[in-house]
């Protein structure tokens, strides 16, 4: 219904600029990606402790703190939506614009009134509607990444910002709090986090000049309502499209859900103790953050459908399979093992990176409404894993619901096999690799 306006870079340049396009980041999009890499660390410096602080500090009990978890949660998930949808309406900056205000207006609120006064039930209002926050932000940026990235090199301009997004969330922010949280406390760490995040919130949305982003993507016939209709209305009308967001529920819905109930398992029934189970996460997602990278400029070479195919999903169902199975077997004496199949686990997730350009080339008239279902299905994923483990822990044990988690990424490999672009998409992908060839061999 709508077609986003687009400004593809498709020279890669001489000097620094030209370097940068090779590798496939976008050269006018460079301080963007700084940015939200600082965006994210201030985003991500709470994450390894702020349930427990909400307990004491007003929640009153972790069953309490879970609840504001379970609304920001709920605010994630609907803003992860909304960034596609109002990307199209408004432009990616603009919508980035909003998130970065709405994060830092009511994480102040949170801190200094809901906190600062111990008083739950404005905890649960002002950090559930700080969740509207990152998404916007983030995921607006994402939009933007996809306007204009070479098509022959989305893939690499995708794993790029993953880099970035989980370089920030949660691998840099909890070391900046590791350091922090001695010297300035619990409460000082979370207003530095404040700062640390404006200040990428600025370089982003003032740094980068490329015009595409300022603009809105649909075109000046589409209203409103038949915008936002129109993100949730290609889930049928595109069915590749609509199984697609399956994938990518599917992609992190069991590293979500894993998270529930493996640090007992690890630290307890193995014997890793809290130190080493940390490192172990530390572990796997400091190798998903370079590969990241490394399966998005692969995946512009040998396909995206394959890199999500082969590494991504097959990969996945082995490698959970494996660092589950093998400490278990093995015991504490072999954590060395469990580092192995944790980095293999942390490597397999990012075989999935692709995904964030291949739903949008799937539907080329509508790549708005596509990516605000490639977002909700990303937010899903927060509940999908952890209500499959509340669903089957009990009944099938962890082995059970570790051998479910396997048999969805499986499920997500068939998925794959039906997401064929089109032929046309294909030809300009061709023909848009062939232009990046001569311009480099003439640079």
């Amino acid at each position: 219904m709508s077609a986003m306006t687009t400004s593809r870079l498709s020279e890669p340049g001489g000097g620094f600029a030209g370097l940068l396009n090779r590798w496939g980041l976008p050269a006018p999009l460079l301080l963007g990606y700084v940015g939200l890499l600082l965006f994210m660390v201030g985003d991500g410096v709470e994450s390894g402790f702020i349930a427990p602080y909400m307990a004491d500090n007003g929640a009153g009990s972790e069953i309490h703190a879970s609840y504001v978890i379970t609304v920001y949660g709920v605010a994630v998930m609907l803003a992860s939506w909304l960034s596609g949808a109002l990307s199209e309406l408004w432009g990616p900056r603009r919508v980035m614009l909003v998130g970065l205000g709405i994060w830092v207006v009511f994480d102040v609120l949170f801190l200094s009134v809901a906190v600062a006064g111990h008083n739950y039930p404005l905890m649960l209002i002002f950090y559930g509607i700080r969740g509207f926050g990152y998404p916007m932000f983030a995921f607006g940026f994402l939009v933007w990444i996809t306007a204009v990235a070479p098509i022959a090199r989305l893939g690499a301009a995708v794993g790029w910002f993953y880099f970035a997004f989980t370089g920030g969330l949660p691998t840099l922010g909890s070391l900046v709090a590791s350091f922090t949280n001695p010297v300035l406390g619990h409460y000082g760490t979370l207003w530095l986090s404040v700062g640390v995040l404006a200040v990428g919130g600025l370089i982003c949305v003032l740094g980068v000049r490329e015009r595409t982003g300022f603009q809105r993507l649909a075109p000046p016939d589409v209203k409103p309502v038949q915008s936002l209709v129109s993100s949730v209305s290609i889930a049928w009308k595109k069915p590749r499209v609509g199984l697609g967001m399956l994938a990518r529920v599917i992609n992190t819905a069991p590293e979500f859900g894993m998270l529930v109930f493996f640090p007992t398992i690890f630290s307890n029934d193995i014997g890793f103790g809290e130190g080493r189970w940390l490192l172990l996460v530390s572990v796997i997602y400091g190798t998903n953050i370079f590969f990241n990278l490394i399966f998005g400029m692969l995946s512009d070479k040998i396909g995206w459908r394959t890199t999500i195919f082969w590494f991504g999903a097959i990969g996945c169902a082995i490698s959970i399979m494996l660092l589950y199975f093998v400490p278990t077997a093995m015991g504490a004496n072999y954590y060395w093992l469990a580092l192995i199949v944790g980095a293999l686990y942390g490597a397999t997730l990012a075989g999935f990176v692709p995904i964030s350009a291949l739903l949008p080339s799937l539907a080329p008239e509508n790549k708005g409404g596509a990516m605000a279902l490639l977002n909700l299905g990303a937010g899903a994923a927060a509940f999908v894993g952890p209500a499959i483990v509340s669903v089957f822990l009990g009944p099938a044990g962890a082995a059970g619901v570790v051998i479910i988690f396997a048999a969805l990424y499986l499920v997500a490999a068939v998925i794959v096999r039906f997401l064929k672009l089109p032929e046309a998409t294909e030809e300009a992908i061709a023909k848009d690799a062939n232009l990046q060839q001569v311009s480099a061999a003439t640079n």
